[in-house]
């Protein structure tokens, strides 16, 4: 079929390639699929012809002639957590308008998992997403020896990465707390191999200092509900007018539990969470919380990631995103003669 015969939006077909480049489809198929089989001066021929037409090889004639599978890997420790979902969208998204596929695996929290699949993973694609990664250094810088890869949400020496620090978001959580007369705070920690849960921790800690307010900490814990629940009992007992929740899906465990016991939030005590994903806005009473911009760090993990497969000798970027704190009815004024244990 000759360009103009082609129905209108159809995209270009090899024959038209073949026909303005003056060579057969068989040689079009070749340049893309074996370029080492045609000559430098057909296949240049060849391209030229292509990038005026405007026509685009199926992606797997893209990765023969590319050298390259044109996939990622994503790692994350756990697809249920909104945090992680969150990412994951965002990363098939931007993979996709860049004519990537992208594998996801899910870990469950387990770093011994984390590390076989990545290893296995390595072997299939162009480079790995590293979200959250829990496995220690030694384990982690095997697996970045043997395929490009870029860490999210974790700061890795030498390794590209992007992360969105919650150290400004929770010193304004401490500070709104501090203003609503708090004086004494619970925060509940996430895993215990959790790069994000220690810098969370380390920034509610010292804003406190700062506010001379005294912190009563509980954790490591598994960063889910049920967990929230379970330690919510403890916060009580504690006697701390006010909780600061490792992520938003810990903090309603500790709302629904608070409820079950009859303590109102905000007036008998209150709770911050992080991350502000969807579950902030809908839980009850809404949950104030720390907002990661969660959309950018799949987004930015991705281009990261085409920069390093590019230019391989690329200096490692590491990227910063930046926190705030989203006030909402989960935070009030502490109560006048603490919280209540009944």
């Amino acid at each position: 079929m000759r360009n103009n015969d082609r129905p209108s939006g159809a995209a270009p077909s090899a024959e038209e390639v073949a026909a303005d480049a003056g060579v057969s489809p068989s040689t079009v198929s070749r340049c893309f699929a074996s370029p080492h089989q045609v000559r430098p001066e057909t296949r240049a021929r060849v391209l030229a012809a292509a990038e005026r037409l405007g026509y685009r090889p199926s992606r797997i004639a893209r990765s023969l002639a590319e050298g390259r599978t044109r996939t990622l890997g994503l790692i994350v420790p756990d697809i249920a957590n909104p945090f992680f979902a969150v990412i994951v969208k965002a990363v098939q998204a931007r993979a996709r308008r860049k004519d990537y596929a992208v594998f996801l695996a899910d870990t469950d929290e387990h770093p011994d998992d984390e590390y076989e699949l990545a290893l296995t993973l390595a072997r299939q694609v162009d480079g790995l997403l590293l979200v959250a990664p829990r496995m220690d250094g030694a384990r982690l810088g095997e697996v970045v020896r043997q395929v490009p890869s870029v860490a999210v949400n974790r700061s890795v020496s030498g390794v590209p990465s992007v992360v969105a620090p919650s150290e400004d978001g929770l010193r304004q959580a401490v500070a709104h707390l501090h203003a609503l007369g708090h004086r004494h705070l619970a925060l509940i920690l996430g895993a215990r191999n959790s790069w994000s849960s220690e810098q969370r921790g380390h920034a509610v800690r010292y804003a406190a200092e700062q506010l001379e307010l005294k912190v009563t900490e509980f954790g490591p814990h598994e960063p889910k509900f049920h967990t929230g629940a379970q330690v919510a009992d403890l916060v009580l007992a504690a006697g701390a007018t006010a909780i600061v929740a490792h992520n938003d899906l810990m903090a309603l465990g500790v709302l629904s539990r608070l409820a079950d016991r009859g303590v109102r939030v905000p007036d008998d005590v209150s709770v911050v969470g992080a991350d502000d994903t969807l579950l902030a806005t809908t839980a009850t009473p809404a949950l104030t919380s720390v907002r990661i911009p969660l959309d950018a760090l799949g987004e930015r993990a991705v281009d990261l990631m085409l920069r390093r497969l590019e230019d391989p000798d690329r200096a490692p970027e590491q990227l910063s995103l930046d926190s705030e704190l989203i006030v909402r009815r989960s935070t009030g004024p502490a109560p006048p003669k603490g919280i209540l244990t009944s």
